[in-house]
């Protein structure tokens, strides 16, 4: 393997505050799955700022762990994925097509997650999801889910579907045959999530940060902070006040927002 493309596991389990053992155990892969989405937040602020997308691991942890950045599904499931190899798991890359506004017939597949065997099972891993990413390993099964889950895996013919609770409704997030993609799969991928017109990271500022309390998300002006126990909701006034939120939020102070291509995002000017 080649060293850009090797992990350093060291740094990497420093950036998500990771101290200890981790025999490849569930226990141990929803401990880090929840401390890594804790610690590297869902963004996609180098796409507005017409920046290259990196999939190498030595460009990922230049950016998600050494200056304390967050990025999108590709970059979030190559790099856990990475991190997971090197402590003695097997995951497989998959990718599906994200089915929350338009049929899977209209969608391409331009999401990546993983898919993990243990002893109890095979588990859905999915940390680069965005403002609806599973918090936990999901069992690959067709089991009905629990009352209080808020997301599960079920079977739609073929396809492998991760439904979610949201808003008090059920909805389809994304659809997968579970086939086993390759790296260079991703890379296409990536290639149109950054740079087609048609693309939504393209068109749409989306940001989502986990704390001890809940989570803050952003989708292109607005701003909705949630706890177990209330929802409270702002609007960015101007790119300055974007700033302070991605300093005081996401951990990282980023002066290029200033000069955020915006002008094709709903609600900027």
């Amino acid at each position: 393997m080649d060293a850009k493309d090797r992990i350093d596991l060291d740094r990497y389990l420093a950036r998500i505050g990771w101290n200890g053992a981790a025999p490849a155990t569930l226990s141990t892969l929803s401990g880090l799955l929840r401390a890594h989405m804790r610690s590297i937040p869902f963004e996609n602020i180098d796409v507005l700022l017409d920046r290259e997308v990196r999939l190498d691991i030595e460009g990922l942890q230049r950016k998600l762990v050494d200056a304390r950045r967050g990025g999108y599904c590709f970059e979030h499931a190559t790099l856990f994925a990475a991190a997971l190899e090197a402590l003695g798991f097997a995951p497989s890359r998959h990718a599906a097509r994200v089915v929350l506004i338009s049929p899977r017939t209209e969608m391409p597949r331009t999401h990546m997650f993983l898919t993990v065997p243990l002893a109890e099972g095979t588990f859905v891993v999915d940390p680069g999801f965005g403002s609806l990413a599973p918090e936990k390993p999901l069992p690959l099964h067709e089991e009905a889910p629990a009352a209080n889950a808020s997301h599960w895996m079920a079977r739609d013919g073929a396809w492998w579907v991760l439904r979610a609770r949201n808003d008090g409704k059920i909805v389809d997030c994304w659809v997968s045959t579970l086939e086993v993609e390759n790296a260079i799969d991703f890379v296409v991928a990536n290639h149109y999530t950054a740079t087609h017109p048609a693309s939504s990271f393209r068109q749409r500022l989306m940001l989502r940060a986990l704390t001890d309390g809940g989570r803050v998300s952003v989708m292109n002006r607005d701003v909705t902070f949630r706890t177990d126990d209330t929802v409270r909701s702002a609007t960015l006034a101007d790119r300055a006040a974007l700033r302070l939120l991605l300093a005081e939020h996401f951990g990282c102070d980023l002066p290029e927002v200033l000069s955020l291509r915006v002008s094709s995002i709903e609600g900027w000017q």
